[in-house]
């Protein structure tokens, strides 16, 4: 009889599963269909420069000593579609600066100035990025925003310049390759990947909805004219994730947007060790700053459906099938699950490409990530209730 009654409880809460993640099934196959016609990832333009002095690169940094000389190195290596590189520093107590002179002193296309102090409705990095525009010359014809953890490869911004005029693109941002090296990160920041990609799609689609644009700060390049037609940064001054914000305006406004697979021109070292990405990038990825609460709500339900829960209901299935719960609801449960876990498994050869793992100690522990995805989807729930009081060394009040 006892049995018998908690199966009776248990009828409705399956089928009310079920009934949620079959629809929410159906959008992220949606999505993923549209992987196969994405644009291909960027190569690097290694020919002769037929666009001199095109870019303007606006570096924004604040005690980057550690990270920084890679991107510098990776910088002074790009041919002469590159005009100049401003490197804004927030009064960095690291040598910082010194690094940057350094660096002058053997290339004078690069350049270091100091910020204004930080107003209080800015956040500070898009008030570095601001004022570096603002500071450009006006003869370049695009503006490249690249962060100081990054490590662009030979080619890079011949190869976004050439890309974006090809397609009349105004502004174009890159998903990097990731280097990972210690074992949590390996086995946490992929399943975190994931939800950007189960929200969005893959890296090169083109054509969504304003309000579903992705992009990418750490490689941001834009038209000198629409960041002047935007005032800069200021539409994105007080968002934590001003990449996305700016560019769901560009796109609002008209301009024809892409955030592309740039695997194969753009590294990054984003965080040291599983700790730091928990905290760090978890905290940005809900983009609630750069959307509506309804949709951020709706994204946070359907990453539960579709990327947290199906392992947990897979087991919890499995467990009422061989209780003696033998119901059409129960089976269609199980097999729903099974579905996602295999497309998520599956999906990990797609990403792979994405991420370097070359000095990485338990690179195994990619292929388990998706055991990950329950903590990852919570992580996205935590930052979706809280404002980030600290961030990259800056402490925050209510802006």
């Amino acid at each position: 009889m006892s049995q018998s009654l908690s199966q009776l409880y248990l009828a409705p809460i399956v089928f009310l599963l079920l009934s949620a993640q079959i629809p929410a099934v159906l959008l992220l196959l949606s999505r993923m269909m549209r992987g196969p016609f994405r644009h291909p990832p960027l190569k690097p333009k290694l020919s002769q420069c037929d666009r001199p002095n095109t870019v303007s690169v606006v570096v924004p940094t604040l005690n980057e000593v550690e990270r920084l000389s890679p991107c510098l190195k990776g910088l002074g290596a790009q041919d002469s579609t590159l005009r100049e590189v401003l490197v804004v520093d927030s009064r960095s107590t690291d040598g910082t600066g010194i690094l940057v002179l350094a660096a002058a002193a053997k290339d004078d296309r690069f350049q270091l100035m100091e910020d204004p102090l930080l107003p209080s409705d800015w956040v500070g990095r898009p008030w570095a990025l601001h004022n570096g525009f603002l500071a450009t010359s006006p003869d370049s014809e695009w503006v490249l925003g690249i962060d100081a953890d990054t490590q662009p490869q030979p080619g890079l911004i011949a190869s976004l310049v050439e890309v974006a005029e090809k397609g009349n693109y105004d502004l174009i941002s890159l998903s990097p390759r990731f280097i990972l090296k210690k074992p949590g990160e390996i086995w946490l920041q992929p399943a975190l990947l994931m939800t950007l990609v189960y929200r969005f799609g893959a890296a090169g689609e083109t054509g969504n909805e304003p309000n579903r644009v992705m992009a990418n700060g750490q490689c941001f390049l834009c038209r000198r004219s629409l960041l002047a037609s935007l005032d800069g940064y200021t539409s994105a001054r007080s968002s934590f994730c001003d990449d996305v914000t700016l560019a769901r305006n560009a796109a609002a406004q008209g301009a024809k947007v892409a955030f592309l697979d740039g695997a194969k021109v753009l590294k990054v070292r984003m965080y040291d060790g599983m700790a730091e990405t928990w905290r760090e990038w978890g905290r940005s990825l809900d983009l609630k700053d750069a959307a509506e609460p309804g949709q951020v709500w709706a994204d946070l339900i359907f990453l539960g459906l579709v990327q947290g829960l199906p392992l947990p209901l897979l087991v919890f299935a499995s467990g009422l099938w061989l209780s003696g719960m033998t119901t059409l609801a129960v089976l269609g449960l199980f097999v729903t699950n099974l579905v996602l876990v295999v497309m998520r498994f599956a999906l990990l050869f797609a990403i792979a490409p994405s991420y370097d793992l070359s000095s990485a100690s338990g690179k195994w522990l990619f292929w388990l990530s998706p055991f990950a995805d329950p903590a990852a989807v919570y992580r996205i729930f935590l930052s979706s209730t809280r404002q980030p009081k600290q961030w990259r060394g800056r402490s925050y009040g209510t802006m």
